[in-house]
């Protein structure tokens, strides 16, 4: 049978997996035709890395994990991830996924299991583990749902200000100040819920893909 070859965004991505480094410039490669796991061990052992490392970053190539997002007037208020297994979790990876879990979230959360399925979840984020017909499936997703409730006040406020004020110009009647300063204030709760949710959803996205690839590689904690 004909040896893989990996061709050029595959080695990248193979070579950050591996060393989990700093990524130095994308190196051309000689040949179009792209170059086997076999060529890219040896090239890694010139430089220090882990043969096994390279082996289990080519394997991950082949299970990509899908990332999606949930987004509020452009801003993220959900993320989530799912990872395909080709293998069923025993029960000891489960409970040491549910210990990754607890340790990078901060958070003991709570446990079902209900046959063949397996939920952790704390509040608005939940993992799932479900089966798939060659393995298993690892959803993993969260919702920040008290960012989009000050982002809702606010434009309701600021809506309400905006009402307010026509209404006082049809009347002819003041309180322009009382207005604006409603207007101010609806700005002010709708930032606070906006400005926290890119580095929130970045840490999620990160904490997420990290556990991903721990159990894809079967490098859970003990």
């Amino acid at each position: 049978m004909t040896e893989r070859r990996f061709n050029e965004d595959e080695v990248e991505a193979m070579f950050a997996h591996a060393t989990e480094a700093q990524r130095s410039g994308p190196r051309k490669l000689a040949s179009s035709d792209g170059m086997t796991l076999a060529e890219l061990q040896a090239i890694g052992r010139e430089v220090g890395i882990d043969p096994s490392l390279l082996a289990r970053a080519a394997s991950a190539l082949d299970r990509p994990a899908q990332a999606t997002s949930r987004t509020f007037l452009g801003l993220p208020v959900g993320v989530g991830r799912t990872v395909e297994l080709d293998r069923k979790l025993s029960d000891e990876e489960w409970e040491r996924l549910v210990i990754d879990l607890r340790e990078t979230f901060d958070a003991k959360g709570r446990l079902t299991h209900e046959g063949s399925f397996r939920q952790w979840t704390n509040g608005n984020l939940q993992v799932l583990v479900e089966p798939t017909g060659t393995g298993q499936r690892v959803r993993f997703r969260t919702f920040k749902a008290d960012a989009q409730a000050w982002m809702m006040g606010g434009i309701g406020m600021i809506g309400l200000a905006a009402a307010t004020a026509i209404a006082a110009a049809l009347g002819g009647s003041a309180g322009t100040s009382t207005v604006a300063q409603l207007g101010v204030i609806g700005a002010g709760v709708f930032a606070i819920g906006a400005l926290r949710l890119p580095g929130w959803a970045r840490l999620r996205r990160r904490q997420m893909e990290e556990i991903g690839e721990r159990l894809a590689d079967r490098q859970l904690p003990d």
